[in-house]
């Protein structure tokens, strides 16, 4: 029998092995889908950095509890973002000062019964308004959040918009390029709830405001 032409396998070829080759075909493979994701975080970062997004300030990192029995608003906008906390913050934890959040616009909002606590670790700081027959109003209303909950409707709804290209909440209701978004032309929630790291507004109208600690939050 004449001998083979083929080369025995290596150590690092065995015949079930993909072979080395193969391998760092696939790690290249997994490095380029792993671009996007890491291109998406550091446009954020750099755009929040700027003042593009929601937020133009160092948060806390901590996050506080906001509720409402109603909310209204007029030109609503909503897409991702990223919060940073500041340097060297003991809030960081393992998260590196950064916190994923849904940036929410509202170019103008009424809310019913406006109550916001931060839990300050034993007691809460609570804050209540517009309770007394006067609803709470902002204008270019901006809330950062990990989690909303209610009971919403929205009026022509637009979901799947490229947040750069958002038009009904005016200039602060547009996001980063590429960025997944929807806006709407209004939109009622009942039983609002949020877990918020910031809150920014252009005009802020606190009828029956209330500042108190107590043993509970909102």
């Amino acid at each position: 029998m004449a001998p083979s032409s083929e080369a025995p396998p290596t150590a690092d070829q065995t015949p079930d092995s993909p072979g080395p080759r193969r391998g760092r075909v696939r790690l290249r493979r997994a490095a380029v889908m792993a671009v996007p994701a890491a291109a998406v975080t550091a446009t954020l970062a750099v755009l929040t950095a700027q003042g593009a997004l929601g937020v133009q300030f160092a948060i806390s990192g901590m996050p506080f509890t906001v509720t409402a029995t109603e909310l209204d608003g007029t030109g609503f906008a909503q897409f991702g973002g990223l919060d940073h906390m500041a340097e060297n913050s003991p809030n960081a934890g393992d998260t590196g000062g950064d916190v994923l959040v849904v940036t929410s616009v509202i170019k103008d909002a009424k809310l019913t019964k406006l109550c916001q606590s931060v839990d300050l670790g034993g007691t809460n700081l609570l804050i209540t308004a517009g309770d007394s027959g006067t609803r709470v109003s902002a204008s270019d209303l901006t809330t950062d959040s990990t989690f909303l909950s209610g009971d919403a409707s929205f009026n022509n709804i637009e979901i799947g918009n490229d947040a750069s290209t958002l038009d009904k909440a005016g200039p602060k209701g547009r996001g980063p390029i590429g960025v997944f978004s929807q806006q709407a032309d209004t939109v009622h929630i009942d039983k609002l709830r949020q877990t918020n790291y910031a809150t920014t507004a252009a005009v802020f109208k606190l009828p029956g405001l209330k500042l108190r600690f107590s043993e509970s939050g909102c």
